[in-house]
């Protein structure tokens, strides 16, 4: 299964208003396993850079100036993402800017069942909040030191992180608790710790007399290389 955690930066909140996308940073995921491959560009907006938009990515006027239009990145994006989920945090902000762009070359936008949302994955994990990526990464322990302006590949990369513990971390396929792992109530607040103590005393087998001595009969008709004797004493067998 192929994933990619994405993000953008723009020149504002509104795609349909004139707004327009500065840079697109991507990581791929192969089940859930970082390829080592990502996607990164910076996009000329053709337009000026409001300063409430650059206190928030530090992306100037200036710097884009002589970036490529989305019109020469369009098909190579599109060829990049292929047939993969994309993974992105409050992902109607970012996917109304991409389909924006999209279409206004006359590329058919990408599907909503092409895309997970952690914003909403994290608000059922933890629906006392908050669910920022930056206190997403504080819940994780995940190191966003670097993350002193937004920034399009490094927010993808940190958001992998996330992805992966919100989908239950390096046991994610097992779904299983162990001793001493930690476990989330959705309260919001830290984690707990358990400690899981064995019986006292072990329950009683709950099979019968006659279930026992026909399995030892059965055992007995293999021979001596049966693994069930390992399980079974020898007398038993007699």
């Amino acid at each position: 299964m192929r994933e990619i955690v994405l993000d953008t930066e723009t020149t504002g909140l509104n795609p349909r208003g004139g707004d327009r996308l500065v840079e697109i940073g991507g990581v791929e995921l192969v089940n859930h396993i970082p390829s080592g491959q990502s996607y990164h560009v910076y996009i000329n907006p053709e337009r000026d850079m409001p300063e409430e938009a650059f206190n928030v990515h530090g992306l100037s006027e200036e710097f884009l100036r002589d970036k490529p239009l989305f019109a020469d990145l369009a098909r190579d994006f599109v060829d990049y993402v292929g047939d993969a989920t994309l993974v992105i945090h409050n992902a109607a902000f970012d996917m109304g800017f991409i389909n924006m762009e999209l279409q206004r070359f006359g590329l058919p936008p990408i599907g909503n069942e092409q895309v997970l949302d952690t914003l909403q994955l994290a608000r059922r994990r933890h629906p006392a909040g908050p669910n920022s990526l930056d206190a997403l990464c504080s819940r994780y322990g995940i190191d966003n030191s670097r993350r002193t302006k937004h920034g399009a590949l490094l927010d993808a990369e940190l958001l992998a992180e996330v992805y992966i513990e919100l989908i239950g971390g390096k046991q994610s396929s097992l779904g299983l608790m162990t001793i001493n792992e930690e476990e989330d109530h959705g309260t919001g607040g830290p984690a707990i710790r358990h400690s899981i103590k064995p019986r006292p005393t072990p329950l009683p087998s709950r099979l019968s007399e006659a279930e026992i001595s026909a399995h030892a009969k059965f055992v007995a008709k293999i021979g001596d290389e049966a693994v069930w004797r390992q399980y079974i004493e020898i007398d038993e067998l007699s």
